[in-house]
């Protein structure tokens, strides 16, 4: 729960910045009448001076555009997504504000107002009632202080609704059309689509690799062992020969789990995870806590992110330790692996990549901090809501 001081201070940033809005709204109110008076007198002047002036009053707009979007962000906490608006847009942003900017600074005032004047009423009452010997009853205090709450709680839910007003001014005024939204849409969808298939490919790629340099060979090797113990018949070459072949099925074992574990149909993620902690050649502490079943995409996209940032932790940071944390963060699932190696893990490699990239595909967020000297942290948050099974 925030604490007072807290509180006091955003209500504070608050009201600063909407008196800092009345002011602006000023500025913006002398602009919009020079520049309009300057654009209607430049056609007499010549296509220079018009040329002249249609630039300056874009750059002007767009200049208190952006001191309008700095104040929204600083003292309003209000950060309006970036959209393409040129100088029209902005100076119908300046024309809708003006108003809006003058209201907010009214409702400061008021609350300024209503504050001494309750103060400076309340002092002279309880003068008075002492200057004929009598004191406040208990009703009569209740009745003023309960007044002056209701009419405080008035004003405050007037100052959420301007910052609310002034959000949504700005939005629709210098945010992301519709078409721009749909547009970044269409483009999110086509990467996240090319990256999918990318990292079909590189896994394919990386099976074949393990395939062809690892299980392939020992295949060899066992096949040469037993074609020496079958014509010698020695009995060593047949204990090595076995303990080849166990190593054959656990290379093949490990193939099959990176190419998609079983135990999340059979067992869930939680156990799949166990298992990646048990195999894993470094010390794993595991902090499951999401509570029943994930849509299959996600528990597959949260396995790989573990599994490939245990595995990178192992063969490539030096790290004495492991930490992985899988918890339920809204709708969705947050999952946190840090390292405690050498760090400098490159991001833009095939595993760091490639598991962006799968996270991307749902719409979840992947990050990356692996700064030299460690730690190594690596952190994704997935969506559970819309996820369509089978993506």
């Amino acid at each position: 729960m925030r604490s007072l001081p807290h509180l006091a201070g955003r209500w504070g940033l608050v009201c600063g910045g909407l008196v800092l809005g009345l002011c602006t709204a000023v500025v913006d109110a002398v602009f919009l009448v020079v520049a309009g008076v300057a654009v209607v007198a430049a056609p007499a002047a010549g296509r220079a001076v018009r040329g002249r002036v249609s630039a300056w009053v874009r750059a002007g707009a767009l200049w208190l555009a952006g001191v309008e979007r700095w104040r929204l962000g600083v003292f309003l906490g209000c950060v309006v997504e970036e959209g393409e608006y040129g100088g029209g847009r902005a100076l119908r942003y300046l024309a809708v504000r003006v108003p809006v900017g003058l209201l907010g600074g009214a409702v400061v005032l008021l609350l300024v107002y209503g504050v001494g004047s309750g103060v400076v009423l309340l002092s002279r009452w309880v003068r008075g009632l002492e200057g004929y010997g009598m004191s406040p009853t208990p009703w009569i205090v209740a009745y003023v202080v309960v007044g002056g709450v209701v009419l405080v709680f008035l004003n405050l839910q007037g100052l959420v609704g301007m910052v609310v007003l002034e959000r949504r001014v700005a939005g629709w005024s210098l945010g992301p059309s519709r078409r721009e939204l749909l547009e970044r849409r269409i483009g999110e969808l086509a990467a996240s689509r090319a990256g999918v298939v990318e990292v079909v490919d590189q896994e394919r790629r990386r099976i074949e690799r393990d395939l062809h340099d690892g299980v392939q060979q020992r295949l060899v090797a066992l096949g040469v062992l037993l074609g020496r113990a079958r014509r010698q018949g020695d009995s060593e070459l047949l204990r090595q020969a076995h303990r080849e072949a166990r190593e054959v099925l656990r290379d093949l074992r490990e193939v099959a789990w990176r190419v998609y574990p079983a135990a999340l149909d059979t067992v869930g993620l939680r156990d799949a995870l166990a298992a990646v902690v048990e195999r894993s050649g470094v010390p794993v502490r595991l902090v499951y806590e999401v509570e029943g079943r994930l849509p299959r995409p996600v528990e597959t996209a949260v396995y790989f992110v573990v599994c490939e940032a245990v595995t990178n932790a192992a063969k490539h940071s030096g790290a004495v330790s492991v930490s992985v944390e899988v918890m339920a963060a809204g709708s969705g699932v947050r999952v946190r692996v840090c390292d405690d190696g050498c760090g400098g893990a490159d991001v833009s490699g095939g595993g760091l990549s490639g598991l962006a990239r799968r996270v991307a595909a749902l719409d979840g967020r992947f990050s990356v901090s692996s700064p030299v000297g460690g730690p190594t942290v690596v952190v994704a948050e997935l969506p559970c809501v819309g996820v369509v099974e089978g993506v």
